[in-house]
């Protein structure tokens, strides 16, 4: 669980190296800003006799560069800005571990960029340019070569600071806003890297008025700068050598791969109520996905970073739950992160549930879009098993083209659906993200389709439902007799859900159901992968939104059919028989689990989905025509008041 097989190893020697050089920028530099404005004065700060702030002029050993010095200097000393402690003249400890990581990252960051200048052939340039002799030809390549080296110098320094620091100071997750960074240099890594702390500087003197906001404030300077080197680096040239390979440092247990946040592996601090799957009644097939879907998480293999369900097509890396209020959503949501929380208690794997609420929606510009970044980022995390909940997403994420959605709506809409199924997705089966709504016909159709798997939860269905569920809910201060009636046993969970997924064999919606009656009619049987394309373009033509994602989705769906695997409960209660084997032998014993695709597990998945496709759709239409007709009755009131008005 501690190391990949693809990452190199940074030795403690060559970080220590730059131990020197890392402490005296700590400790002492003068920096003209040439992007930022000053936030506030940086005064010096007051110490007491004795104690001194070694103010040393650092001049860069890096061969080939000659730092920029400018005529109005401003001084900057973080070690001064951080140790300052009120009136107590000792560092407190908590002040001293961030200095120790500051300058960890620093030295880590120095490292880093060593390796890619000697790989790309940069350090020679820097030695050709210092003794005179750089070919005019390659003026070119040495400038973007510097520009890359100064991009990964400071990636890494933000990177590792946030990561070093997220172990010691569980409240930053709260953080600060300290606006954006600005003063980002590319000419060189040194000058890059002053750049950066003289306004970690500005940012300490403004924002850090306590021990905790000095955590704060530190971590969220690293992730606003993250994100925007990130961001440069995206369209900036000579990466490839760095983004191609990936380093560990094995003594913090950090990794840098690209442009790619490194986060803490830590669980996160559950504050519900779990539910154990027989207090769930109804809602069937949602429960049985859930609770195959929980053990499936733990088939996740730390050293490999994948998980074999993942790799045979049978993993939900994103699901919609959809029910009318009361019907159990949150429940669920209770009962699967009670399940994966005490798998993994037992593992020993840690285990991060997030959800995403209406309080991440924020008026400043690109702040919503932060907290969702934030959000997404804590549950991918490959070092953890993640469970994201994204509640009321009706509320939450805005649907393109409406008047009434908000910015901030609008933000978490583009990054939920470049996160679910974008461009630089990875779906490495460690976690799992669920939508809920009661009113998923309001959720922007493109996001809605990113969900592989839709949970219809309906609540209790049959009389035995009802009976059971009124049992549950009164507890046991009562005399009041059962009656004839075979408690819980109706949720016997794998007779209900092959009734319910047998139900599926013929449409339920009555739009569905035409589409389907006709295509019959027609081609007769639907027995072969032709008709059952005719049947797919059939529905198409109902509901243009039926595209080639839908598909994907059906047949996702049905390949976790085929994965109908119930992994025994003795494998989640003791580890050694399954979640601490190989990962090749993990694979072999669920492979020999699997059964073939079938002609009726392909039909029933075309129509559960094309179901909640057109229930969404008739809801959506329904609630137009319904605030249309009231708009017209209104104007009609209007006209109607008028008219009296003027006779």
């Amino acid at each position: 669980m501690n190391k990949s097989q693809n990452l190199m190893e940074l030795t403690e020697d060559q970080i220590r190296a730059h131990y020197a050089s890392a402490l005296a920028m700590l400790d002492g530099f003068d920096h003209t800003p040439r992007i930022a404005k000053a936030k506030s004065p940086v005064t010096a700060v007051e110490r007491s006799p004795g104690i001194t702030s070694r103010r040393s002029q650092f001049r860069s050993t890096t061969p080939g560069l000659v730092t920029q010095r400018s005529a109005r200097p401003e001084g900057v000393n973080l070690i001064a800005s951080v140790s300052a402690n009120g009136d107590d003249p000792l560092t407190s400890p908590a002040r001293a571990t961030i200095l120790q990581s500051l300058r960890r990252a620093l030295a880590v960051a120095h490292t880093v960029s060593d390796l890619f200048e000697e790989q790309t052939g940069l350090a020679d340039l820097k030695r050709d340019n210092l003794a005179g002799r750089l070919a005019s030809g390659k003026s070119s390549e040495f400038s973007e070569l510097l520009t890359a080296s100064s991009l990964i110098s400071l990636y890494v320094f933000a990177n590792m600071t946030r990561f070093l620091l997220s172990a010691h100071a569980p409240e930053m997750e709260h953080g600060v806003e300290i606006g954006e960074v600005e003063e980002i240099l590319t000419d060189n890594r040194i000058d890059a890297l002053h750049g950066a702390l003289w306004e970690l500087d500005q940012d300490i003197a403004s924002f850090a008025d306590s021990e905790g906001k000095l955590v704060a404030v530190i971590s969220a300077f690293s992730e606003k700068l993250m994100e925007k080197i990130s961001l440069r680096a995206s369209t900036a040239p000579r990466l490839e050598a760095f983004q191609s390979v990936a380093y560990r440092v094995e003594a913090d247990d950090f990794e840098v791969d690209g442009f790619k946040p490194a986060l803490k592996a830590r669980s996160t601090r559950l504050q519900m109520t779990f539910k154990k799957p027989n207090e769930v009644v109804g809602n069937h097939i949602a429960k049985y996905q859930a609770m195959k879907l929980s053990k499936m998480l733990m088939a996740y293999d730390f050293e490999r970073k994948l998980n074999p369900f993942a790799e045979l097509g049978g993993f939900i890396f994103t699901f919609m739950g959809d029910g009318m209020p009361g019907t159990g959503k949150t429940t669920l949501i209770q009962m699967m992160a009670g399940l994966i929380s005490e798998y993994c208690k037992v593992a020993g794997y840690p285990f991060r549930f997030q959800n995403l609420s209406t309080e991440s929606i924020d008026s400043y510009q690109g702040k919503s879009a932060q907290n969702a970044k934030a959000f997404i980022n804590n549950v991918i995390d490959p070092g953890v098993i993640g469970f994201g909940t994204i509640d009321d997403i009706d509320q939450l994420a805005g649907k393109r083209g409406d008047r009434q959605s908000s910015a901030g709506q609008l933000e978490i809409t583009a990054v939920l659906m470049e996160s679910f199924a974008g461009a630089n997705t990875v779906v490495r089966g460690n976690c799992t993200f669920g939508m809920f709504s009661n009113y998923p016909e309001n959720v922007d159709d493109a996001l809605r389709q990113r969900a592989g798997a839709r949970f219809l939860v309906d609540g209790p269905q049959t009389r035995e439902d009802y009976i059971d569920i009124l049992h549950l809910l009164m507890g046991k201060n009562h005399t009041i007799p059962l009656g004839e009636h075979e408690l819980f046993a109706a949720q016997e969970i794998k007779k209900t859900v092959a009734a319910s997924f047998q139900s599926h064999s013929r449409p339920h919606e009555d739009g569905l159901i035409r589409v389907f009656e006709r295509v019959h009619a027609e081609i007769g049987k639907l027995d072969t992968i032709a008709k059952l394309g005719t049947y797919l373009k059939g529905i198409q033509q109902a509901d243009p939104r039926f595209t080639g994602r839908a598909i994907k989705n059906i047949t996702d769906a049905v390949k976790v059919r085929a994965m109908d695997i119930e992994l025994p409960d003795e494998w989640m209660e003791n580890p050694d028989l399954f979640l601490f084997q190989e990962y090749d032998r993990k694979m072999a014993m669920l492979q020999d689990m699997m059964q073939p695709i079938t002609i009726e597990m392909l039909i029933q998945e075309i129509n559960r989905y094309a179901d909640s496709e057109f229930r969404y759709a008739d809801k959506s239409d329904e609630i137009a025509i319904d605030n249309a007709v009231r708009d017209m009755q209104r104007m009609e009131e209007a006209k109607r008041r008028y008219l009296e008005g003027r006779g």
